[in-house]
């Protein structure tokens, strides 16, 4: 999913001046492209996945993706 880092913020801040929208406005429509949650993910939330990943709780975890996108892979 989207994460707001530096290069999204280009991304949104080109978006913005091309169709002449504000920042906020830009970001809504970077995120209704591809994340349903119309939320950015955050680094908090992928590290409580990296954690996750680490304990003992996933240890019997193998060969499956975890999809942090916002909803998009279950569109």
């Amino acid at each position: 999913g989207w994460v707001r880092t530096p290069l999204v913020e280009k991304q949104i801040e080109a978006i913005a001046k091309e169709q002449g929208i504000d920042l906020d406005a830009a970001a809504r429509r970077l995120l209704g492209e591809k994340q349903p949650s119309l939320q950015f993910v955050t680094p908090k939330q992928l590290g409580g996945a990296a954690v996750f990943l680490a304990s003992e709780a996933a240890e019997q975890m193998t060969g499956s993706a975890m999809s942090i996108d916002g909803g998009w892979t279950a569109r």
